[in-house]
């Protein structure tokens, strides 16, 4: 196992792009963390940043306590798997597998214990005189993970592993893929664009845009207290409802929706926050609630998620499958401990 330290990396192409602005970031030993953000937020780069495959316009990047900034890729002893497996199509598996070994002179009994061992950790036992053109997506993801492995890397890099998979598959793999990391205790690095892998796969997740992290958190922490309304309003399935409004002491003002008690004594512009599943609809009006127009309902099985508007704003409610709406005029009421509020201008939770 090893750490890894970015300190202050920048990443500048030579057309001016700036792709990674002064990104720190610090993982321990056998951490697996989670780099997520909408498209040309820079998380890819920054993974190729630490890999060797870019190179830092300036910064240090720090693998085991080396300093690898002008270390070739090759000697950074780091594992990539990529979203298109890379798989060289003339070879059994067994031959993928074993290539980089072979590539590093190590002894023949060495390279077929490690390939056997990693064939059978992921299943692959039955395929190893197989030809990529043979097996299925799922099973070139385990054979790319399988060239990984076998090196014992101190560091594995994953680049969108998944995205090539239909999403059934995608479920099974991340399960794997997370098992795996904790019997292996490696230390891992995955980008994805997929909330729903970065939740349920992170130990911490670092949310990027536009080149900047805008915050580092676990699961919990970046879905209940997110750090800016970016986080807030992408991190989410549905996203977190934003109402915007003026705050004055204990009240915030929502123009066109009410009025509405806040946690906080502050004054000015704010965005309201609020997760779908912490509201509640009601058919009674009181000081504590909103009127809430409803539009339609989807149903997801378990659950419903209720859309509708807050005046002019959409507004979305998360209940459950036997949970029946009230007949007459609808209302939404908002728990004052559930509440983020943010700055308007900045756009950062003024609670965090």
């Amino acid at each position: 196992m090893a750490n890894v330290s970015v300190k202050n990396v920048e990443k500048i192409y030579p057309n001016g792009f700036h792709a990674i602005k002064g990104a720190s970031l610090e993982i321990q030993p056998g951490e697996f963390i989670v780099l997520i953000g909408p498209s040309g937020c820079g998380k890819s780069t920054l993974l190729r940043t630490i890999a060797g495959l870019e190179e830092a316009s300036s910064g240090e990047i720090c693998i085991g306590g080396r300093v690898v900034n002008d270390v070739d890729p090759a000697d950074r002893n780091i594992a990539m798997v990529f979203q298109n497996y890379a798989l060289y199509p003339h070879m059994t598996v067994y031959k993928n597998m074993a290539y980089g070994l072979k590539n590093r002179k190590m002894p023949k009994d060495q390279i077929d214990t490690k390939v056997q061992k990693a064939a059978l950790m992921l299943g692959l036992m039955d395929h190893l005189d197989r030809k990529p053109s043979q097996l299925s997506g799922g099973q070139r993801q385990r054979v790319a993970m399988g060239r990984a492995i076998v090196r014992n890397p101190d560091l594995f890099l994953f680049d969108e592993p998944l995205s090539n998979l239909d999403a059934k598959l995608r479920s099974q793999m991340r399960i794997e893929i997370r098992k795996l990391q904790r019997e292996l205790k490696v230390t891992s690095i995955y980008v994805t664009h997929d909330q729903v892998e970065a939740m349920t796969m992170a130990d911490r997740i670092v949310v990027l845009n536009g080149g900047k992290i805008e915050q580092i958190g676990t699961p919990a922490e970046i879905y209940t207290n997110p750090a800016s309304i970016f986080v807030a309003s992408f991190m989410g399935a549905p996203p977190m409802n934003l109402l915007e409004g003026v705050a004055d002491g204990g009240q915030i003002t929502l123009p066109g929706i009410g009025g509405m008690p806040m946690p906080h004594n502050l004054s000015g512009p704010v965005s309201v926050g609020i997760r779908p599943e912490n509201a509640v609809i009601t058919g009674q009006a009181n000081d504590t609630t909103l009127p809430f127009t409803h539009d339609f309902t989807e149903e997801l099985g378990a659950v419903r998620l209720v859309h509708g508007h807050l005046g002019d704003t959409p507004f979305v409610v998360h209940t459950h499958d036997d949970t029946e709406l009230p007949s007459g005029p609808l209302y939404v009421s908002i728990p004052e401990q559930n509440l983020c509020v943010f700055d308007q201008n900045t756009g950062r939770n003024l609670e965090s």
